[in-house]
């Protein structure tokens, strides 16, 4: 992985892939505490994720085409199908994202699940850990909210910018904060004038190409 958060998914599966099979056998479906449910849970579903699309890859993006058109059909079993192992049970990514995961009320996990797309969060080049998850989600928050890709602020028109991360799941962040713009701005680098009217927000586009790192160039 590079300090993109990019993945080298050609040379992972030209290499072991059976390090990373090997760790998701060992993993308990029942961790103990919040802290330690958040590190465990996030962990499995970005490893999971990447050992989804090595089984597929090479693949431009997880959302397939048919047709020169988008197969959301495709895009839809890649999260609903139950094809990841926990122990006895069978578990899809959708069931770790939306029964376990949001179910514990913190808007901070959707700055750390990867998706394996350029519009999502970038993926941390460590695993997170119990004792440190609190400040690992809050350095993802930091991170993606100052990341203009994903965020920004057009003074001129009062107008916020952010990702459709915060429109799928709105009811999250509003749970914490009476909107989405109060639960973005308090976490901006630069402030917007407190005495000016709430800003608009806009919704960016999402990049569902694959986070892969790209090839090295073979010139000169």
């Amino acid at each position: 992985m590079d300090g993109h958060g990019r993945v080298d998914y050609a040379a992972w599966k030209a290499g072991d892939t059976g390090v990373l099979a090997g760790w998701l056998s060992r993993q308990d479906a029942h961790p103990q505490g919040r802290q330690e449910a958040l590190a465990h849970w996030i962990n499995l579903y970005n490893a999971f994720t990447i050992q989804a699309v090595l089984q597929r890859y090479p693949i431009a993006s997880i959302r397939p085409q048919l047709l020169g058109a988008p197969n959301w059909l495709g895009f839809l079993r890649f999260f609903s199908r139950r094809e990841h192992r926990l122990g006895e049970r069978a578990i899809s990514l959708g069931e770790i994202e939306n029964g376990i995961l949001r179910p514990l009320g913190d808007p901070r996990i959707h700055f750390a699940i990867v998706c394996a797309s350029i519009g999502c969060p970038l993926l941390r080049n460590e695993a997170y850990a119990p004792e440190r998850v609190e400040a690992q989600l809050d350095d993802d928050a930091r991170r993606f909210i100052h990341n203009p890709a994903k965020v920004r602020y057009d003074a001129a028109a009062n107008v916020l910018f952010c990702s459709p991360i915060f429109r799928w799941y709105r009811a999250d962040f509003e749970a914490v904060a009476p909107s989405l713009a109060a639960y973005i701005l308090p976490r901006m680098a630069a402030l917007p004038d407190p005495s000016r009217p709430e800003p608009r927000l806009r919704f960016l586009p999402y990049d569902w190409s694959l986070n892969q790192q790209p090839p090295l160039s073979t010139s000169g």
